[in-house]
């Protein structure tokens, strides 16, 4: 007989052991709780052919159709899974915990594993868990400031010191403008950013503050969760004024690639916003290797746009804390003396 487990019961019991997710590369590369590892039971082709004849014709041929697909692999379903593990302990999921899952961990049971537990609800059933999770309230504090700041370095300091903080652009693999794709590798689907984003949060103490830089409800082709996003645009924001000079100096530091050719490109995605004079400038400067001159000229941009969307806030929840560089170190114990000092007063 098969145990059937909540996505909490898993999280609570039983997340040391393997978790096999049956459903297909592409249901599993669209998005899937981390540490996850896909057995398929069908390939990309097979799952659409099967939902087709289900439609078409019957539930009944579409089974047919599965067990002819599966029948030759099961073997090799059971040598990968017993590769994980070891000990004949593991658990599966589907999308929904239907025939998939039930028919795999069976099949695992039936060919010597001891304890096979299936999800109930499946990937759909985490899916609800994640989502809710962010709806929860929380003390969130937020990291503000103009472009070329250095929060994202600010955010590792905290982060070494043991603050609770996630590093938003971090996970979506961007770091925001149109330069932010630049030297990163390819980005999450918002799903699975939305799952490592989950699986990072899950760990804090939700007791206490959480710090996360102040960001856009995309960043790049990322979404943030939408309850999560509308409780960061709540919060205090400790917004860093640092001089513009300084941040060109760093932005200038981080940017001064040996091809120039992403640059242009990002330069000319901003064109309409720059103007035609000044996107020709930042081009010929470029042509130059004038990184800074490039990041002033872009900052202009930037700025405005930054303070337009912080114009947006509750006046109330902005406090400003006045920078003289880009130095992570300083700004950092700025940040935390500011958070005292407004919780205080």
């Amino acid at each position: 007989m098969l145990t059937e487990i909540t996505i909490q019961d898993y999280y609570q019991t039983k997340e040391a052991w393997p978790l096999i997710d049956v459903r297909s590369p592409g249901e599993y590369e669209q998005g899937h709780i981390p540490g996850a590892i896909n057995i398929p039971l069908f390939s990309n082709d097979e799952r659409a052919h099967v939902g087709t004849v289900y439609k078409q014709r019957s539930k009944e041929k579409a089974i047919e159709l599965g067990y002819a697909y599966v029948t030759p692999q099961l073997q090799w379903f059971v040598d990968e899974a017993r590769q994980l593990a070891r000990n004949g302990q593991v658990v599966v999921h589907c999308w929904r915990g239907g025939m998939r899952s039930r028919s795999f961990a069976q099949h695992l049971r039936d060919n010597g594993f001891q304890q096979v537990l299936t999800i109930i609800g499946g990937y759909k059933s985490y899916r609800r868990f994640l989502l809710s999770t962010f709806s929860q309230p929380y003390h969130l504090q937020i990291i503000g400031g103009y472009t070329g700041s250095g929060k994202t370095h600010v955010i590792g300091h905290l982060m070494a010191a043991g603050h609770q903080v996630v590093d938003l652009e971090g996970l979506a693999k961007h770091k925001g403008s149109a330069f932010g794709s630049i030297g990163q590798s390819q980005q999450p689907t918002s799903e699975q950013f939305e799952n490592n984003l989950f699986e990072q949060w899950r760990h804090f103490n939700l007791d206490q503050p959480i710090w996360l830089e102040d960001e856009s409800c995309n960043i790049g082709k990322v979404n943030l969760p939408i309850a999560l996003f509308q409780q960061m645009r709540q919060s205090m924001v400790y917004f860093l004024n640092v001089p513009r000079e300084k941040r060109a100096e760093l932005l200038a530091r981080e940017y001064a690639f040996e091809d120039l050719g992403p640059l242009k490109m990002a330069v000319q995605r901003i064109s309409k916003r720059l103007g035609g004079v000044v996107t020709q400038q930042c081009l010929d400067l470029l042509d130059q290797r004038q990184f800074y001159e490039v990041a002033l000229l872009t900052l202009h941009y930037y700025d405005k746009t930054y303070l337009k969307g912080l114009n947006f806030r509750d006046q109330e929840k902005v406090h400003i804390i006045e920078g003289t560089d880009t130095d992570a170190e300083q700004n950092t114990l700025l940040l935390l003396n500011a958070t005292k000092t407004y919780f205080v007063s």
